[in-house]
């Protein structure tokens, strides 16, 4: 049984194929867990509520309908650590199934994909649930179809987080059980719209409009401040665990732009931010307010990566003490977005 995956030569961290013997007994897991009566749950829950649930409530009735049969598959303890992939909660790579189950298969109950659906929904922001879900079908086939998920902790006994990976994707909920971060821990999205190498306006990619607000930013600085803000050479893409307030950082300290555009750069940070949920943008706002807001990050333009030589930089980084999000135009878009309020927490990339 093969499922879907686009050629990626940089996207090589991902399953390709599903196992006869997987598929059936997923088959026969998913079928102990409608005995046991875990659909009724949630469709009790639903029809008691119109208005959706926050998504850490999804996640606390998700767990709960699990069989132990599914939770030996896609439920850990809060620290979990993987023989090859480190502690696997905080892990951040721009393709992976964290866990061998895709949403959409035979592993899970119609009422099961239906919570995790929910979960997905409400991680971003109305808006943009539409956006998403054209990222995923032209990256991976479409939702739930290369997906898979995983829990650690026990929701109803304290800290857990809910986390979806796959192709240009890495989400997670967390009910703020992951202490000085935003986003529940690192998260990376990215899009490839018409094929692994996009043209210069990267048509149709849903992301693309990050970039070209940065460089409206880089079109208001003066000649000198361009000098200061382009680099030569792209840092590699990983790179984004915290450097702290005494980091070497690229580009042109925020603090020394004009007023004009210090408020460009706001926007530029709104614009980021704005596809996720309201708390999680706050949470972001409270992170970087906490290391001495915008002021204390750079922003850098990298020009060996110029897609169509247009001067319109694909790839840009806007960095922090505790604040990283790095931006991959070229050949098509990676973006790696790490934020918190200490810039000792560790990242496992």
């Amino acid at each position: 049984m093969s499922e879907f995956r686009p050629t990626c030569p940089d996207c090589d961290d991902q399953p390709t194929n599903v196992d006869r013997r997987d598929f059936l007994r997923s088959a026969a897991i998913a079928g102990t867990a409608v005995v046991a009566g875990a659909a009724p749950v949630w469709a009790v829950a639903k029809k008691a509520n119109k208005k959706k649930s926050k998504p850490e409530s999804v996640v606390k009735l998700l767990y709960g309908s699990l069989t132990d049969a599914q939770k030996k598959e896609v439920a850990f303890a809060w620290d979990h650590q993987d023989k090859s992939r480190g502690l696997l909660r905080t892990r951040i790579s721009n393709n992976w199934r964290i866990t061998k189950p895709a949403i959409n298969s035979a592993f899970y109950t119609g009422e099961q994909q239906t919570m995790i659906r929910d979960i997905y929904e409400g991680i971003f922001s109305p808006e943009w649930v539409g956006k998403m879900d054209k990222q995923l079908k032209d990256d991976a086939g479409g939702f739930g179809k290369s997906q898979g998920i995983a829990l650690f902790g026990d929701p109803s006994k304290g800290k857990f987080e809910f986390v979806m990976t796959g192709r240009h994707m890495t989400i997670r909920c967390d009910g703020n059980s992951e202490d000085h971060v935003a986003f529940g821990g690192p998260i990376f999205y990215g899009h490839a719209a018409r094929g692994f190498n996009e043209k210069p306006d990267h048509p149709g990619n849903v992301f693309w409009h990050q970039a070209v607000a940065a460089n409206k930013l880089y079109q208001m600085l003066s000649g000198k401040q361009q000098k200061q803000a382009l680099e030569s050479n792209t840092p590699r893409e990983q790179k984004v665990p915290f450097q702290g307030a005494k980091g070497d950082f690229l580009g042109i300290p925020i603090g020394d732009l004009a007023t004009d555009q210090k408020e460009h750069m706001q926007k530029v940070l709104n614009i980021l931010i704005e596809p996720y949920r309201k708390s999680d943008q706050d949470e972001v706002v409270k992170c970087l307010a906490a290391q001495g807001g915008l002021d204390k990050c750079h922003l850098a333009f990298f020009s060996d990566k110029d897609t169509g030589n247009d001067k319109v930089w694909d790839n840009w980084r806007l960095e922090g003490p505790a604040f990283v999000w790095h931006f991959r135009g070229a050949p098509h878009v990676h973006a790696w977005v790490n934020v918190a309020d200490d810039s000792a927490v560790k990242l496992n990339a």
